[in-house]
C-alpha cells in the first residue's frame, strides 16, 4: 500500500483548520502544514494534531505550496486548502484507490462550495474540478492566481467520487474584500502577459460572466445566494479588467 502526505498551507485559519484536519483522519499517513506566521490560534490548533508544522514567509500561493510539497515524506500528495474538508464519500474513494496501490498517477476531485452556510450546487462554482491527489514527483504548482498543478508527464487524471467541501465565505463582506485582493493579482498577471482590453470588451466580458453563470449554469436554482455569487463574479470580472486597463494606460504614458 502506497502512503499519502496531506499538504496544507495556512494563515489565520483558526475558524477552518479543525474541519480540515479532522476530515483527514484515517485517510492520510502524514499531514504537513506550512504556516505564514499566523497571528491567531492556527499554530496551537495544528499542534493538537499529529502534524508536521512549519512556518515560512509567504511569497505566493504556488511558491508556498511547492515548498510544502518538498517537505512531504510519502509517494503521493493530497493537497487541501485550510478551508476545505473531505466529504465521507470522497474519503472512501481515496481509501479504495489507496488499497489498490493507486493504479492512476493523478486524481481529480469535485469541489462543493459552502457560501454563507449554504451549499452551492450550480453557477460556475460547481462542479469545480481540481487536481488534488498525485504522485509527488510528477506535479508542481504554477500560476499567480487560481494556481493549478502542472504534471510533468502526459497523465490522464481519474475523477474520484465524492466532493471536497470548500467552506469559503462566511459573509458576503468577506467575498467583496477578496474580490478587491484577487482582481489586483489577476490584473497584474494579465498585464505581465501584455493583455489589452477596451471598454467594449470590458462590458461584454462582465455581462457574459453573469449571463453564463446565472442562466446557462443554472445559478438561479441556488436562490438568493446563487444570484449574489453570479452578480459578484460579474463585478469581479469588470473590476479586474478596468484595473488592467489602468495599468496599460500608466505604462503607455511612461
Amino acid at each position: 500500500m502506497k502512503n499519502i502526505s496531506a499538504i496544507i498551507i495556512t494563515y489565520n485559519e483558526e475558524k477552518n483548520i479543525k474541519k480540515c484536519l479532522d476530515s483527514l483522519k484515517g485517510v492520510v499517513d502524514e499531514i504537513v502544514v506550512v504556516d505564514s506566521f499566523s497571528k491567531d490560534k492556527t499554530k496551537e490548533i495544528c499542534l493538537e494534531y499529529n502534524v508536521a508544522f512549519y512556518q515560512n514567509p509567504f511569497e505566493g500561493y504556488s511558491q508556498q505550496k511547492n515548498y510544502a510539497n518538498s517537505l512531504a515524506k510519502n509517494e503521493y500528495i493530497l493537497s487541501l486548502d485550510a478551508d476545505e474538508a473531505l466529504s465521507p464519500e470522497l474519503k472512501e474513494s481515496i481509501l479504495i484507490e489507496k488499497r489498490k496501490g493507486f493504479p492512476r498517477k493523478a486524481y481529480q476531485i469535485s469541489r462543493l462550495v459552502f457560501y454563507c452556510g449554504k451549499k452551492i450546487r450550480y453557477t460556475d462554482w460547481y462542479p469545480d474540478v481540481k487536481l488534488r491527489l498525485w504522485k509527488k514527483e510528477l506535479g508542481k504548482w504554477e500560476g499567480l492566481l487560481h494556481e493549478n498543478v502542472q504534471l510533468k508527464e502526459d497523465v490522464k487524471p481519474m475523477l474520484l467520487k465524492g466532493d471536497l467541501y470548500h467552506y469559503t465565505f462566511h459573509t458576503i463582506s468577506q467575498h467583496i474584500a477578496q474580490i478587491d485582493k484577487f482582481t489586483e493579482i489577476g490584473a497584474q498577471a494579465a498585464f505581465l502577459k501584455n493583455k489589452k482590453v477596451n471598454i467594449v470588451m470590458i462590458y461584454i466580458k462582465s455581462e457574459w460572466k453573469f449571463i453564463s453563470s446565472f442562466f446557462l449554469r443554472l445559478g438561479f436554482l441556488d436562490g438568493y445566494y446563487g444570484y449574489v455569487i453570479c452578480r459578484l463574479s460579474a463585478q469581479a470580472t469588470f473590476i479586474k479588467y478596468i484595473k488592467l486597463r489602468e495599468l496599460n494606460k500608466v505604462s503607455e504614458a511612461n
